[in-house]
């Protein structure tokens, strides 16, 4: 690791912030998924999940569920040296970057059940996947650019 201690601090702070950003993101993505998962297909024995004919409010659920994860973990680990108090403007932003980063992750699956009638669990997943990747992108940009800016 001798290129991390010859690197530039802005680099090595970029560093720290994307692994952060990561560990955070892996996070509530795992909660997200088995959230999704457990709602729209259930438990392996169980005859289907409660919001088993209503995949695309499965997934609003999940999301919602994530979203209290990412905060925690983004504002109080990935964010901390650049945040003061909560204040209604940090939190107004973190929630609608949020929602829209829920609709980005909810596209794919309305495109995958309502236009390609696919219903499958791994039909399921692909989509939210996809969507979730393209969500990810447009928060870190989104958290760093516009919503963790305080030092």
């Amino acid at each position: 690791m001798a290129w991390s201690r010859r690197a530039p601090s802005w680099a090595r702070n970029m560093g720290r912030e994307v692994a952060a950003f990561g560990v955070v993101g892996a996070l509530a993505f795992v909660v997200e998924t088995a959230s999704f998962n457990l709602l729209t297909f259930g438990y392996p024995s169980s005859d289907g999940g409660t919001l088993g004919s209503m995949p695309v409010v499965a997934s609003v659920v999940a999301t919602l569920l994530a979203m209290v994860v990412s905060w925690v973990g983004n504002r109080y680990w990935t964010y901390r040296d650049r945040r003061g108090a909560v204040d209604r403007r940090e939190l107004t932003l973190f929630v609608g970057v949020n929602l829209v980063g829920m609709a980005v992750t909810a596209f794919p699956l309305y495109i995958s059940h309502e236009l390609l009638g696919l219903g499958s669990p791994l039909s399921d997943n692909a989509a939210r996947l996809a969507g979730w990747a393209a969500a990810t992108l447009l928060r870190f940009i989104a958290y760093r650019s516009l919503v963790f800016t305080r030092p």
